[in-house]
């Protein structure tokens, strides 16, 4: 799986990328952890005049943009273990009996941690 491993690699890079420039539009980086993105709330006017339903719209729009932000991150975050474990050379192995990932497998998801008889596994 060498000379994969190089494509993996490579795929992993260019969907981190996609996923950070997403997660940057509807939110931003928190703190000083790696990884760690909240959503932004939208900016609402405070005067008594302000449209009661275009502040629930502006709601609404944060509600979702917080439930894809959790998604995203999620899934980042399965990408940064992934390159981690490249790093550590423990990547491809099974996190739950430790056999090879499938290359398959690996191929269709390079994030992939659990063998296709592990997949629905928690």
């Amino acid at each position: 799986m060498e000379k994969g491993l190089g494509k993996l690699k490579k795929k992993l890079e260019e969907e981190k990328k996609l996923l950070e420039k997403e997660l940057s539009t509807i939110g931003r980086k928190s703190g000083d952890v790696s990884g760690d993105w909240e959503a932004v709330p939208p900016e609402t006017e405070s005067s008594p005049e302000s449209d009661k339903n275009l502040a629930a719209d502006m709601m609404e729009g944060f509600e979702e943009s917080y439930a894809t932000e959790g998604e995203l991150e999620q899934r980042l975050s399965s990408i940064n273990e992934a390159l981690e474990k490249m790093k550590s050379d423990s990547y491809g192995k099974c996190r739950i009996c430790g056999k090879e990932i499938e290359t398959e497998k690996l191929n269709a998801n390079p994030a992939a941690d659990t063998c296709v008889e592990h997949k629905d596994s928690l």
